[in-house]
């Protein structure tokens, strides 16, 4: 089988800073999301889709907060599984969709992912990802759980963000794509289980980056490309100062010295950029960094972030 691409949405593919949150905005973006890949899908290239879920899985969190009164809150782990099947539902439709308009055939499938992570990964010493709403200072006293933020800005959860062991589902998402299924997987960063001494496995109350979720997927499914999709249309050292400068292209030990200065912020493009070398030194040979509708542009080197192992003429 040819060595399949991976395709890492943002977690804004389905909601976006400004959107209402309805299912009619979540379909919207689907629609865009899938129209953004549909020209790979046509160049009949296997192909595995992930995504974020960051809006999504905290609006669920928030509303099983709001009716603990009524209905018994879930845990962490179980919302991001909820995500998962409501965002694969909506790309899985959109894509079909799509390719149906394009006189394409395809089949989709959503995978529910389950990814190990170690128990004692020092993450869970040190909670740092933010999830859910914001919480006024007086609320914030009542919560058992940690959180961050300040008086002025309001306060938020935070949790653990351990680093992706081993894909549960490797082998169904191998399967599918030996006969031809695009699969939908690794939702959100998949869902964070740890297994005990007796060998069974237990959700945790963590958040796996999804970037170096759909790294690992890529390295497990020995993948050649891994295309990167963000709401930033590329790389930039110094982003947001007036010094800000855009990178076209980096190769892996460009990347790890700007990583290793700090130019690249641990909760935005750093795990994108960690992402990108975890792949390329385990074979891959190229990742691009760009915005959903800069992807045709990208892939002929007009637009977004090329990352190679070596300097780009040799690669």
């Amino acid at each position: 089988m040819t060595a399949p691409t991976v395709i890492a949405l943002g977690g804004n593919a389905l909601l976006r800073q400004g959107d209402a949150g309805t299912v009619v905005d979540q379909r919207r973006r689907a629609a865009e999301a899938a129209a953004a890949v549909l020209s790979l899908v046509a160049r009949k290239t296997p192909l595995v889709l992930t995504h974020g879920n960051g809006p999504v899985v905290g609006n669920i969190f928030l509303r099983h907060e709001h009716s603990a009164r009524l209905i018994p809150p879930m845990p962490l782990d179980v919302c991001g599984a909820e995500s998962q099947g409501n965002i694969g539902y909506l790309l899985s439709v959109a894509l079909e969709n799509a390719a149906a308009q394009a006189g394409i055939t395809l089949a989709t499938a959503t995978i529910l992912t389950r990814i190990l992570v170690a128990p004692d990964d020092p993450a869970f010493e040190h909670p740092t990802k933010p999830i859910g709403g914001v919480f006024t200072a007086e609320e914030a006293r009542r919560l058992p759980y940690p959180l961050t933020g300040d008086a002025a800005r309001g306060y938020r959860r935070v949790v653990a963000s351990p680093r992706p062991r081993h894909i549960i589902e490797i082998g169904a998402i191998r399967s599918l794509l030996a006969h031809g299924v695009l699969p939908i997987a690794v939702g959100g960063g998949g869902v964070p289980l740890a297994q005990r001494a007796d060998g069974s496995l237990v959700g945790i109350e963590a958040v796996i980056d999804k970037d170096l979720a759909s790294s690992l997927l890529a390295r497990e499914l020995k993948a050649d490309v891994l295309l990167i999709l963000t709401d930033i249309d590329r790389v930039y050292l110094d982003f947001q100062k007036p010094t800000q400068r855009p990178l076209a292209r980096l190769t892996v030990g460009d990347a790890e010295r700007h990583l290793a200065r700090g130019e690249f912020l641990p909760g935005s493009m750093g795990p994108k950029i960690e992402a990108a070398i975890e792949f390329l030194k385990a074979g891959g040979t190229r990742v691009v960094i760009c915005m959903p509708e800069q992807l045709d542009a990208a892939l002929r080197n007009e637009a977004g972030t090329r990352i190679t192992p070596a300097a780009p003429s040799d690669a």
